[in-house]
Parts: structure tokens; C-alpha cells; sequence
């Protein structure tokens, strides 16, 4: 008789102990508390919530040639050449690159458009060059001066700082520099840095914000 009621006792508060677990288990996932899951050897993985970075600044300091030192930055970078003549961003295929003309570009980032439109090959001497990573994140591709380059490596900074983005190497913007384009607020078109030579290297003022506030890319 006694084990009847032992019986049927535990037939009671099992399915109370099954509903605390569960509780427990919805409560972990609201609050952010991170879960394990177990492996098939018994290994225990714990899972995090995703949180979607804006990539750093990347900064090639070495010396050389413009060819070369764009070389090096998609190598850095992990890109190869579109395949298509010409596409959007949001379109292109991750680990790839692609150019765009300075007023195109301008005029995407005056008015946050969320998307660029990308063509293989420069069309001219002064375009400027866009990474899409392999998390499908964009970076602007341009030349600055050896004294902004402490200021725009750390990932954390503390405030925005204001630069001067060159289309290409010259002794005044020696070092490459990518950008992340999520980061980059543009209040004015880019403009010739000799107005006499159509031909001359452009310049576009920007502000690298510390937070990401731009709009990401379509399809981003």
C-alpha cells in the first residue's frame, strides 16, 4: 500500500519539476543568459546571442607603389575582382571588390543611400574602391595622411573624428586606409585636389563615426 502511494505521489510533482525546467530554460533565453548545448562526445558548447559588428578600420602602413599597395589591401581584405561588369552592392558577391566614380559615391553618402552601384573596372583614374567582406559588410578603399592613422585603427573610439579621403596615393595621402561605410557620415560632394587637372586625384570629407548609424546595404 505504501508503494502505491509513493507512486503516486512522484506521478504528482513530475509534471510540476518537467514545468519548472521549462520555465527555466525560456527564462535563460529572454534574459540573455547564455545556453550550452551538448556535443555528441559529451562536449558542452555554449551558445551566444549574435551581435552583428561593423568591421574596423584597416590600415596598410608599408611603403610602395599604388598598384601595389591596393594589392595588399585585398589580399588584407580577402577580396577578388566582380565578375560582372557592372551591380549593386547588395547584389555582389562577398570576398569581392569593385570601383565607383566620386560623384556616384558622393552622392550615395550625402543621402545615405542603403546601396552603391559597383562596376568591375575603374572608369576613370580617380574611382574609388569598395571591399564587400565575407560577412557581407562594405569597406571604402582611399588614401590619408600618416598622422590620421592612430586615430582611426582602434575599433572603440572615443569620438568622431573628421578626415580627408583621397582617391589616390600621392605625398600628402601616402597610406591606405579601408573604411568601414556603415561608420562614414558625408555632408559634401568630393572635390579635385588640383581643380586645374581633370585628370588629379579626388578628395572627400567624411566623419568616422564611433558607432555604426549609417543604413547597411540592401540585402546586407
Amino acid at each position: 500500500m505504501r508503494h502505491i502511494h509513493i507512486a503516486s505521489y512522484s506521478a504528482r510533482i513530475r509534471p510540476s519539476l518537467y514545468s519548472m525546467f521549462f520555465l527555466l530554460l525560456i527564462f535563460m533565453s529572454l534574459s540573455g543568459v547564455p545556453n550550452c548545448i551538448g556535443t555528441a562526445s559529451g562536449e558542452k558548447l555554449e551558445t551566444l546571442p549574435i551581435q552583428k559588428a561593423a568591421p574596423a578600420a584597416v590600415v596598410i602602413e608599408t611603403a610602395g607603389s599604388e598598384v601595389e599597395l591596393r594589392r595588399q589591401m585585398r589580399t588584407k581584405n580577402g577580396v577578388t575582382e566582380l565578375r560582372v561588369g557592372r551591380g549593386r552592392f547588395s547584389d555582389a558577391p562577398t570576398g569581392s571588390y569593385g570601383f565607383i566614380a566620386p560623384t556616384h559615391l558622393g552622392l550615395a553618402l550625402v543621402t545615405q543611400s542603403p546601396d552603391l552601384v559597383l562596376d568591375r573596372t575603374t572608369s576613370t583614374d580617380n574611382d574609388y574602391e569598395i571591399h564587400k567582406l565575407s560577412d557581407g559588410s562594405g569597406l571604402l578603399i582611399g588614401f590619408m595622411g600618416k598622422e590620421l592613422v592612430a586615430e582611426v585603427t582602434p575599433s572603440n573610439r572615443p569620438k568622431n573624428i573628421r578626415i580627408a579621403l583621397h582617391s589616390n596615393v600621392s605625398d600628402k595621402a601616402p597610406v591606405i586606409v579601408a573604411l568601414p561605410v556603415i561608420k562614414l557620415m558625408v555632408d559634401r560632394m568630393p572635390i579635385k585636389t588640383d581643380p586645374k587637372n581633370g585628370e588629379s586625384a579626388m578628395v572627400l570629407e567624411m566623419d568616422l563615426q564611433n558607432t555604426a548609424n549609417r543604413k547597411s546595404p540592401v540585402g546586407h
